[in-house]
């Protein structure tokens, strides 16, 4: 018998990539498990995408469940400053219709398309490819990666598609992992009656802020609230409407406050609010503010009763009035009772040591 034939030389060479594409998978999934921080997987997309495949234009859209929008995280190549944090309208396009239908898309052309010209901007002359790639887990889509050849380029392939969606299921699985550790932390921060941060979590974070405030020579100011008679209503209506009435008060204490700045629930009837870059004069007005505020709130109307309820409120502030965070919470407590003493319902400053 004759000896076999040599195998195609495109055949080894086919092999030889399959083997390449199967070792740069278990490094991008290696990378991708290695955090459970979605700003660093954020990052580790970016490198992953940019080495594999290359594109003119590319952009990872992460779903924001909290704004309930979808929003691009990291946006690479031409138009990449315009679309960062930019929405993508959900259902229009090819990217909001592939991250609708958990589906992804594969053009040849796109070059004269109105809707990847305002996703990445109008593409040079020349035939451009896109791709658009849900990021898909357990039914759920959690984002989108988008993909732009250069004008000209040979347009992308199957096997491209195929290699996108490889990459977009290690990055979905990453990112639900990611987003179930946030939750479980939440839980460990939160106050469940008012959704506001716990006292665990402001002893934790008003030392940082502190220390930030030193580093930068910022001021850092913390009002102290107490809730005025809200033992007459657990007396008078039940723990339930009392319950229901904290609810409403940890509403109004996030309605009043600026994003940036966290509030707390720190126990009982009490309050904390950190109010970061706030000098003595800015927290005594906010708290001026929030005071009125409850003076004109009618609580509980959702249970026939028009509740009304005031607060007693100190402040305090770094570098003034305490030199560490636990002392600016004493300091801002002592005021809070200090305004109790002279007949609740408002505000006072600490005194300067």
């Amino acid at each position: 018998m004759g000896a076999a034939p040599d195998q195609p030389l495109d055949t080894d060479l086919g092999i030889l990539k399959t083997v390449e594409q199967l070792a740069a998978f278990n490094s991008v999934a290696r990378a991708l498990m290695s955090t459970l921080d979605l700003d660093e997987l954020v990052q580790i997309v970016g490198q992953t995408v940019a080495g594999l495949l290359g594109p003119r234009s590319w952009a990872l859209s992460l779903w924001d469940p909290k704004d309930a929008v979808l929003r691009v995280a990291l946006a690479m190549g031409t138009g990449a400053e315009q679309l960062h944090n930019a929405i993508v309208p959900l259902g229009q396009g090819l990217s909001g219709a592939a991250f609708e239908s958990r589906q992804a898309v594969r053009v040849e052309a796109v070059t004269q398309d109105p809707a990847v010209q305002r996703r990445f901007g109008p593409a040079p002359p020349g035939s451009c490819s896109l791709i658009a790639a849900p990021l898909v887990v357990r039914g759920r889509s959690h984002g989108i990666i988008e993909l732009l050849t250069e004008p000209g380029a040979p347009p992308f392939e199957q096997h491209d598609l195929e290699q996108v969606l490889g990459i977009a299921e290690f990055v979905a699985v990453a990112i639900e992992n990611a987003r179930n550790l946030e939750r479980v932390h939440e839980l460990t921060i939160t106050d469940e009656v008012t959704g506001l941060y716990n006292s665990r979590h402001l002893r934790a974070l008003v030392e940082k802020e502190v220390e930030r405030a030193r580093r930068f020579s910022h001021p850092l100011s913390l009002v102290f609230l107490d809730l005025d008679h809200f033992k007459q209503v657990n007396d008078s209506s039940g723990h339930l409407a009392g319950t229901a009435l904290l609810r409403e008060v940890g509403q109004l204490i996030r309605a009043t406050m600026r994003q940036m700045n966290p509030a707390f629930r720190y126990g009982g009837d009490e309050f904390a609010l950190l109010l970061l870059e706030t000098d003595l004069t800015g927290a005594c007005l906010f708290a001026e503010r929030l005071r009125d505020a409850f003076r004109a709130q009618r609580f509980l109307t959702d249970r026939g009763l028009s509740t009304r309820l005031t607060a007693s409120l100190g402040v305090a502030t770094y570098p003034l009035h305490a030199q560490t965070g636990v002392g600016l919470i004493e300091a801002a407590d002592r005021a809070m009772y200090l305004v109790k003493a002279a007949g609740k319902d408002g505000v006072r400053a600490a005194t300067p040591p």
